[in-house]
């Protein structure tokens, strides 16, 4: 071989030899994390409950778990991607007795392994994922994932996470609560007087058995997290601060012109909380259940109608408590506050630092004290603050609220009960119906008390103070369906206001819509209430609205005659806005038929007629009456499935339909003739 030819071969070698070299460091830098194994050390304590997990790591809506299903020990899954139920290590009796049991799943290559006490059970193909280099990745207890099902009552000694395959070897070599050789990646022993993981990795924890999850059952306790029916832990990071965003290609069944939660986590509740107009910005806040915890959304706006997140901040990691109802206010310097309820926590007020609402003051309580300067032994809930003259006056919620004031809200006198000892016996409601999620403001010449009871819905008082005490002199619902707390809401419920003065001094109001739905968190239409000088109260859709219509139709001065079944089929669309002037006299009773299908079925009818003083929407009747010689005017809004309908100014009613229909397909029929003045329809522009 000549010395050149010699030269190009040691060069090939060299070259080849320095890719090898270069494709070894690139892999010991950047090592497959797919590999993985889950452990712990468990025992049921509950055969009743089988559903449930005891170690799932999540990233996002992916993750691996060790779950309890049908009887059997399962390597858990996101729609069962990679787990295989035949493959399940059946639950002994021995696993019930209080006698820990070894678990391992091994996630190696291509393949899945499941072990028992360190011996190998199942093994089987998947494809499997990398969970672990993730910084928003996160370990659920309990849950068989984050908002899954928790139908597991266990009692964990041990709980771990590697980052590499373990060998049969190495499994039978842990112990629960000692070291191993190997470091892992996260690592929960539940001993000591604080739970926490040994690695630092994981800093937070959320566990069940808030006020609101009182039916949830955890507890850390003699070395064990303690783990009944619905209970749950979330082990997470240090918080990010995490914004929520509409998604560019929603679900087609996603409203269109209402406010809703697009996630993380889900708005149940969903109430709306402290509104205020600031520096050019309408803010309001609503309640959503995020994997820390209750904490507040935060949109703004400058219409009250395109509405933008900000980013999350009053949250537990930050406030260091779960954020439940409350309502914003202002100070006497003008600078914004909000009042709530800090969920094990009690009453707290915190203050706006800066002019988006992002950065507040930590939360102050509100402790209320007898005139020797003591702590009252009071209820602290769902908290209201309004400024008459210049002293705080606020409540704590529930059944006839407490009362108390302040001149620097820090310091607060107890005062008693809110309700006045004259309260009239004629106004169709006790005084001991539930009053939460208040909302104090002035009205025209009267104090409005707009709120709750978590029987009836939404409703409202109006009313004067009277020796510090509120004597309400009117009352009215805003909702006509019950909720069931249990089985959900048989329609939907029109609940926990809020309130605001716009920009030019509207009085704006908002309330969740709870019903059955693929969305949380949906908000009502905004609406503008007014009391004029005849005390009775205007309820209009906000102004504001009108900026979403386009494609205008107008139909004007035609009759449908008795018997006769009009169709509007030239109106279209699943987000519109309608409007019917009809003329005095009515006759007996008419229908209009919306979101029936093409035969007219299965729709949404409103009904009225002459003499009525009710009118019928659907399943709910809220009061109203015609003057003699008054037109009806119905303002119409129907987005997807939820409608709401606006009448004569004087009352207004929400109500979801069935079924989602592409048109409205209205057909209007009446027992006499009936005269229609004028028809406008809309399609609604998305406010996304």
């Amino acid at each position: 071989m000549n010395n050149r030819l010699l030269i190009i071969v040691l060069a090939v070698v060299l070259t080849l030899c320095f890719a090898g070299m270069v494709l070894l460091v690139s892999c010991s830098v950047n090592p497959s994390n797919t590999d993985k194994t889950l452990v712990a050390w468990v025992s049921l304590t509950n055969t009743d409950s089988m559903e449930g997990s005891v170690l799932t790591v999540q990233d996002g809506d992916r993750f691996d778990g060790i779950i309890l299903s049908e009887g059997k020990w399962v390597a858990g899954s996101e729609d069962n991607k990679r787990t295989d139920l035949n493959m399940g290590i059946p639950v002994q009796e021995s696993d019930t007795t209080g006698k820990l049991v070894q678990l391992a799943i091994v996630y190696k290559g291509s393949e899945i392994l499941m072990y028992r006490n360190g011996e190998l059970k199942s093994t089987y193909p998947a494809e499997n994922i990398d969970l672990l280099s993730s910084k928003k990745n996160f370990v659920v207890f309990g849950w068989t994932h984050a908002g899954g099902k928790a139908q597991i009552s266990e009692a964990i000694e041990d709980a771990r996470v590697y980052s590499q395959a373990l060998s049969e070897t190495e499994l039978k070599s842990l112990q629960p609560n000692k070291p191993s050789k190997l470091n892992p990646y996260a690592w929960w022993d539940f001993e000591g007087e604080k739970l926490r993981e040994r690695t630092g990795r994981f800093s937070f924890h959320k566990r069940s058995g808030t006020t609101w999850e009182g039916i949830f059952n955890t507890k850390f306790t003699e070395g064990k997290l303690i783990i009944g029916k619905n209970g749950y832990v979330n082990a997470l990071r240090d918080y990010v601060s995490e914004i929520p965003q509409w998604p560019e290609n929603p679900p087609e069944d996603w409203l269109t012109f209402h406010l809703a939660h697009p996630g993380p986590g889900i708005a149940f509740p969903g109430d709306p909380n402290a509104a205020y107009f600031y520096k050019g910005k309408y803010h309001l806040h609503y309640i959503y259940k995020s994997l820390y915890g209750f904490a507040y959304a935060h949109v703004a706006s400058d219409d009250m109608v395109h509405w933008k997140w900000h980013p999350t901040v009053l949250i537990p990691p930050i406030t260091g408590h779960g954020m439940f109802s409350g309502t914003g206010f202002f100070t006497k310097e003008g600078q914004p506050a909000m009042i709530y309820y800090g969920l094990k926590k009690g009453n707290m007020v915190t203050f706006a630092l800066d002019d988006n609402r992002d950065s507040w003051t930590k939360p102050e309580p509100v402790i209320a004290k007898d005139d020797a300067g003591k702590p009252v032994d009071i209820k602290y809930w769902d908290p209201d603050c309004w400024l008459m003259v210049d002293t705080y006056y606020a409540i704590s919620g529930g059944r006839n609220p407490e009362l108390m004031k302040s001149d620097d809200l820090k310091n607060w006198k107890y005062l008693g009960k809110l309700l006045h000892e004259d309260y009239p016996d004629n106004l169709g409601v006790s005084r001991d119906e539930d009053i939460s999620c208040a909302n104090m403001f002035k009205i025209g010449n009267k104090w409005m008390l707009l709120c709750i009871s978590h029987r009836l819905g939404c409703r409202y008082f109006l009313g004067d103070f009277k020796d510090e005490k509120y004597l309400p002199d009117f009352h009215a619902k805003m909702n006509w369906v019950n909720m069931d707390w249990e089985n959900g809401p048989a329609g939907l419920v029109y609940f926990a206001p809020e309130s605001m003065l716009s920009e030019d001094g509207r009085r704006v109001m908002w309330a969740w819509l709870i019903t059955k739905s693929s969305q949380t968190g949906i908000q009502s239409l905004p609406r503008e209430l007014e009391l004029p000088k005849d005390g009775i109260l205007r309820i209009r859709p906000l102004k504001e609205l009108e900026s979403l219509r386009y494609d205008e139709l107008v139909r004007s001065n035609f009759r449908v005659k008795k018997g006769e079944r009009l169709i509007l089929d030239e109106i279209k669309g699943d987000a519109v806005e309608l409007a019917f002037n009809i003329s005095a006299p009515l006759p007996k009773t008419f229908e209009i038929n919306l979101l029936g299908d093409e035969n007219g079925k299965d729709g949404l009818s409103i009904s009225f007629g002459a003499g009525q003083k009710t009118l019928s929407i659907g399943s709910i009747k809220p009061p109203f009456e015609l003057e003699d010689g008054e037109d009806l005017n119905l303002r119409i809004f129907i987005d997807k499935n939820i409608v709401e309908v606006f009448t004569n100014d004087r009352q207004a009613a929400a109500v979801a339909h069935d079924h989602i229909r592409q048109n409205p397909n209205i057909m209007i029929t009446s027992n006499g003739d009936l005269l229609i003045n004028k028809v406008k329809a809309w399609k609604m522009k998305s406010i996304y």
